[in-house]
């Protein structure tokens, strides 16, 4: 069957859908093919000349990284581009100018420039090659200071590795991806450090370091600060944490994101030539939020959490932050009822793609030691998502067949846990964008 290019009179829908069918596989890794269109288009070139270009690559945090470093920049004055990946309710959220989703016209705009090019480099691209070159596109045409861009899935073949950073970040590694990348942190960490460049400045936000990444340090000569040798954080209370490196301390105000992923990305900024005050960078973790990423909300007389934890050392991320939160829940309805109440539990909302690792995932939830009564559980609507098969064989497991109810899709399991659970129950929302992206556009109907 041929398909029909779509026009600029063409919905963002049909654009999206044309997208993600005129290439022969969803995932293709290399810079083969894009790069020509890049060059066709004139973004790689942009981006050198005129932006100061930080890329952010990592297993777990790049999301919330990339915004802190976003809202930083934003705060002070310069004009800041952001790219991330995936999105949770509508794909505009993957490319904003200072912090707000460009609109469909522009996005097809520029989805038209690169289909033209793309014809013109007798070339065919995949979904997120199209999409991402769009994104750079755009954020070229606006004449953006800066350009802070989440790497999607690994880094030396990633299409975000066309444009050269000034600053790099690799948050940390973990085994993930292992069908593109490799089964083991060695060659996964080799993948990872493939977005660094001679000369340029990385963060690197975990303590232990694969070797394959030392290596490429010192091929291009890499200035490297690393979390726990040359900078470090400190919790101060529930309101205020400090940060220290060789050259400053701050106290400052805790942000709603993570702390780990906040002191990578401040480390970046202040690292980085840009003229960042302490004002500027307090305003910013005021300011700073990012849905889906340890997101408390109270939606339908409930409370839930939405985290995108998807693989172990997302889980374990989740768990550290969730333990005092659910003390805090628990500790908030007894102060309400004025009576020790047993019923106050822990609901879960749970799907996963079927490439993750939902064994060891289920196995980290379970064993973590809170009360977690419920599972309910539905099929994404994605072509990699788990079955019901497989989501009810791996908690069976784990948990007894009684405390696993079944849905159809996600906007039935999110119906059913809103009317079984009550109003001191936490819900929790995890396993993949897609789970929480599918929750929260049916609680939009509630």
């Amino acid at each position: 069957m041929t398909l029909s290019t779509p026009s600029s009179q063409s919905s963002l829908t049909e654009w999206l859908d044309y997208m993600q069918q005129i290439h022969v596989s969803a995932i293709d890794m290399g810079l083969s093919r894009v790069l020509p269109v890049a060059k066709a288009l004139g973004v790689v070139q942009s981006a050198k000349d005129d932006a100061y270009v930080f890329s952010v690559a990592g297993t777990n945090g790049k999301g919330s990284t990339t915004a802190v470093i976003s809202e930083m920049c934003q705060a002070a004055g310069y004009k800041t581009a952001l790219y991330q990946s995936p999105h949770l309710s509508v794909f505009n959220e993957r490319v904003r100018i200072n912090g707000e989703m460009v609109s469909d016209q522009i996005l097809i705009a520029a989805f038209n420039k690169v289909e033209e090019a793309r014809i013109e480099c007798e070339l065919t691209l995949s979904f997120f090659e199209m999409t991402t070159l769009a994104a750079l596109l755009i954020f070229a045409e606006a004449d953006c200071d800066v350009w802070v861009l989440e790497v999607g899935l690994g880094g030396r073949l990633d299409v975000v590795n066309i444009i050269d950073p000034d600053m790099a970040v690799i948050t940390n590694i973990g085994i993930d991806h292992v069908d593109w990348l490799g089964d083991t942190i060695e060659q996964i960490g080799s993948e990872k450090a493939g977005i660094l460049r001679d000369d340029i400045t990385l963060i690197y936000g975990a303590a232990d370091m694969p070797n394959s990444v030392q290596q490429a340090i010192e091929h291009h000569r890499v200035k490297c600060y690393q979390v726990g040798q040359d900078f470090s954080y400190r919790i101060q209370d529930s309101q205020n944490w400090q940060y220290s490196n060789a050259a400053v301390t701050l106290n400052l105000p805790r942000p709603v994101l993570s702390l780990m992923n906040t002191t990578n990305a401040l480390s970046a900024v202040l690292a980085s030539p840009l003229n960042i005050t302490t004002s500027a960078i307090e305003q910013a973790l005021r300011a700073v939020k990012l849905a889906g990423r340890f997101d408390y909300r109270e939606v339908a007389e409930r409370h839930w959490l939405f985290d995108v934890a998807h693989n172990e050392q997302g889980v374990d991320f989740l768990l550290a932050q969730l333990l005092p939160l659910w003390q805090t829940h628990v500790d908030a309805q007894l102060s309400q009822t004025a009576t020790k109440s047993s019923s106050t539990t822990i609901k879960m909302l749970f799907s996963m793609l079927g490439d993750k690792d939902m064994a060891t995932v289920v196995q980290r939830l379970v064993t973590a030691g809170l009360p977690i009564t419920d599972w309910y559980i539905a099929e994404i609507d994605h072509p990699r998502a788990a079955s019901i098969e497989q989501l009810q064989s791996t908690l069976a497991k784990q948990v007894t067949e009684a405390s696993i109810h079944v849905y159809q899709d996600i906007a039935q399991a999110t119906h059913a846990v809103t009317e079984h659970s009550s109003s001191q129950d936490l819900i929790v929302v995890c396993g993949s964008f897609h789970t929480i992206g599918e929750a929260l556009a049916a609680l939009r109907v509630l």
